[in-house]
């Protein structure tokens, strides 16, 4: 299958050699999005609930680029830098995800780009 790369001018562009997400087929693969707004370029302000809303907020306009949202997610990966502030990352995911929800898994990490709390890679379904 071919490799096609996804770009979204409303999500924060790479930083690196990477893309915003890549497609094979019907599954598109999205890196790690962190709490940067793609208007400035700059990390949000505020604690982890803002900034996993913004990261869902970046998750999203990745996927509007190809047609889909976040219902389209299958699965997910969250990284906190303390996994005290799982509950209250929960809270803010809770809002943006309707059953059937994605598979997921949360792990503690010892620090992220530009001084996150919260990154969230997914990958994502656009069969029917």
């Amino acid at each position: 299958m071919k490799k096609q790369a996804i770009l979204s001018h409303d999500a924060p562009a790479p930083i690196g050699p990477y893309s915003q997400a890549t497609r094979v087929g019907n599954w598109i693969f999205i890196s790690g999005q962190i709490p940067i707004d793609p208007a400035t370029g700059e990390m949000i302000s505020g604690g982890v609930a803002a900034q996993t809303k913004q990261v869902l907020q970046n998750l999203q306009a990745v996927l509007t680029a190809v047609g889909l949202n976040l219902d389209s997610i299958v699965k997910t990966t969250i990284y906190l830098t303390d996994l005290t502030m799982f509950a209250e990352m929960n809270e803010v995911y809770a809002q943006y995800f309707h059953p059937p929800y994605p598979a997921r898994a949360t792990v503690q990490v010892s620090a992220l780009p530009k001084g996150a709390q919260v990154e969230i890679e997914a990958i994502a379904y656009a069969g029917g």
